[in-house]
C-alpha cells in the first residue's frame, strides 16, 4: 500500500488537476509532497522502530496513513490535498522501515530471509507499476478520490492482522532517545533542495534565488551531519557507512530510484496526453511492467547463486538503462505496441533483476540492533532518490518543452521532446548507478554475503 501510493496518483494526475484547479507547475507536488516527507522522516521512523517496538510503529504508521488517505479523498482544495499527501508520507515513513526490519529480524534463517526479501523486493519494485494500474481502474470507474479512499479499509484490516500475527520486537540499545534535531534538519534540507530544483525553471538556474535556495539546502544537510557527529543517540549513526555493501547499495538505489520514478511519471503522461488513453487504458498499459518486474525478481533469486549478487545487480541496471534509451525515441504519432512497450519491457525486467540484489546488499552485514536504521537508510535512498529525480527530470522536460515551443513547433511535439530529455537523463542516472556499483564493490566486499546466500538461494 505504501509503495503503491508513490505512483497510484500518476494516472489520476490529469483528473486531479481538473478537479482541484492545480497549476501545471504545482501538480508534481501531489507526488513530491508524499515522497519528500516520506524520505525525510524514514531515518527517524527506522530508529523509532528499533527503540519503541517494530510492531507498535508499524501499526501506528498504518493508522496515520489511512487517516491521511481519508483526508485526501475528501480534499476540497489543492492545498488540502498536498498537506494530506505529506501526512501520508509521514505514515509511510513509520510503516516502511518497521516492515523491512520486521522481516530481517523475524526470518533469522538465511534461506527463509532470502525468500522473504525476494518477495519484499518484488513488491517494492512492482508496487509502482501496480499503482499505475490501480490508479487507472479507480479513476476511470469511480473518480480520482477513490485512489485514496481504497486505502482506508485496507489499512484497518492491516492493523487488525498485525496486532494478531506480528510479534513485538525491539533493539537492545543503551540510549533510547530520539534525535529530533537531526530529523528536523535533514527533512528541512531535503525540502529546500527539492524546492530549489523545482523552481529553477522559473527563477533561472543562475539566479540569486536558486543559488540561495541550493546553498540553504546544503547548509541544512551539513548541520544534520554535524548533529549526528555529536549526538549520543544519533538518528543516523555515521559509522554504519563503514559497511561497504550498505553504503554502495544505498547510493546506487538513490540513482536507480531517481530514474525509475521519472519513467513512471512521464510514461503515464505520454499514454494519456499523446496517445489519448483513458485513465483505465493507461493503467492497463502498465500491466506488463508489473509482470516484467515480478519475472525479473524471480530470475534474480536464481542468478545470484550462479553469478553473484553484484553481477546480477549490474546486469539488471544495464538492461533497465537500455529500455530507458528506447523510450527516448517515442514519436508524437506513436503506438503502444510498436513504440512504448519495447522500452517498458526491458526496463521492468531490469528493475526486477536490480531490486533483489540491491535489497540484500543494503540490509545485509548489520546486526539485529541496527536493522531499523539499515532499513530506514535503504528506504530513504529510494524515496529521496525518487523525489529528487522527479524534480530534476520535470525541470529538464519543462525547459526543453519551452525551448521547442519558442521555435513554433506544435504543442504535442514540444511535450514529447521534453519527455525525450527526461528519459535520456533517467538513463544517465541508471548508468551512473551501474558505474558506482561496479567500481565501489569488488569481489572481496561481497564474498561473505555471497557465501551466506548461495545455499539459501539454492534452497529457495
Amino acid at each position: 500500500m505504501v509503495v503503491l501510493d508513490a505512483t497510484v496518483v500518476n494516472v489520476a494526475l490529469p483528473s486531479i488537476q481538473r478537479g482541484l484547479q492545480f497549476s501545471a507547475a504545482n501538480l508534481q507536488w501531489v507526488v513530491n509532497a508524499y515522497t519528500l516527507v516520506f524520505g525525510g522522516f524514514l531515518l527517524l521512523g527506522g530508529r523509532a522502530a528499533d527503540l519503541l517496538g517494530r510492531r507498535r510503529l508499524f501499526t501506528a504508521g498504518v493508522a496515520l496513513f489511512s487517516i491521511a488517505s481519508l483526508l485526501n479523498g475528501i480534499a476540497p482544495s489543492a492545498a488540502t490535498l498536498i498537506v494530506g499527501r505529506g501526512l501520508q508520507g509521514l505514515g509511510g515513513a513509520l510503516v516502511s522501515p518497521a516492515a523491512l526490519s520486521i522481516i530481517t529480524t523475524t526470518f533469522t534463517e538465511t534461506g527463509e530471509r532470502t525468500k522473504a526479501l525476494g518477495v519484499w523486493s518484488a513488491i517494492a519494485a512492482g508496487g509502482g507499476a501496480a499503482g499505475l494500474l490501480l490508479g487507472g481502474v479507480l479513476t476511470d470507474i469511480a473518480s480520482w478520490r477513490w485512489v485514496f479512499f481504497v486505502n482506508v479499509p485496507v489499512g484497518l484490516a492491516t492493523v487488525a492482522l498485525a496486532l494478531r500475527f506480528i510479534p513485538e520486537s525491539r533493539a537492545r540499545l543503551a540510549h533510547r532517545t530520539f534525535d529530533m534535531a537531526g530529523a528536523i534538519s535533514v527533512t528541512a534540507g531535503l525540502v529546500v533542495l527539492v524546492f530549489a530544483i523545482v523552481k529553477a525553471q522559473a527563477y533561472g538556474w543562475g539566479s540569486p534565488r536558486t543559488i540561495g535556495l541550493l546553498a540553504a539546502g546544503a547548509v541544512l544537510l551539513a548541520v544534520f551531519i554535524a548533529i549526528e557527529r555529536r549526538s549520543k543517540a544519533p538518528l543516523m549513526r555515521l559509522s554504519i557507512f563503514r559497511v561497504r555493501t550498505l553504503a554502495v547499495a544505498d547510493t546506487v538505489l538513490l540513482l536507480v530510484a531517481s530514474g525509475m520514478f521519472g519513467m513512471f511519471f512521464f510514461a503515464s503522461l505520454y499514454v494519456q496526453e499523446i496517445l489519448g488513453y483513458s485513465p483505465l487504458q493507461a493503467g492497463l498499459a502498465f500491466l506488463p511492467v508489473t509482470a516484467g518486474i515480478v519475472v525479473g525478481a524471480g530470475l534474480a533469486q536464481q542468478l545470484i547463486r550462479r553469478i553473484g549478487v553484484r553481477n546480477v545487480a549490474l546486469i539488471g541496471i544495464v538492461i533497465a538503462s537500455a529500455g530507458m534509451l528506447v523510450l527516448t525515441q517515442l514519436p508524437v504519432h506513436g503506438t503502444y505496441v510498436a513504440d512504448l512497450l519495447p522500452g517498458l519491457l526491458p526496463m521492468s525486467i531490469g528493475m526486477g533483476l536490480t531490486f533483489v540484489p540491491i535489497t540484500l546488499l543494503g540490509t545485509g552485514g548489520v546486526t539485529g540492533d541496527d536493522a531499523g536504521l539499515a532499513s530506514g537508510l535503504f528506504n530513504t535512498a529510494q524515496q529521496v532518490g525518487g523525489s529528487l529525480g522527479l524534480a530534476i527530470l520535470s525541470t529538464l522536460a519543462a525547459s526543453q518543452t519551452s525551448s521547442v515551443l519558442v521555435g513554433h513547433s506544435g504543442v504535442l511535439a514540444a511535450r514529447v521532446s521534453g519527455y525525450h530529455v527526461a528519459f535520456a537523463a533517467a538513463a544517465i542516472m541508471l548508468a551512473l548507478g551501474a558505474v558506482i556499483l561496479g567500481v565501489g564493490l569488488r569481489g572481496r566486499h561481497v564474498r561473505v554475503l555471497e557465501r551466506e546466500l548461495t545455499p539459501a538461494v539454492a534452497s529457495a
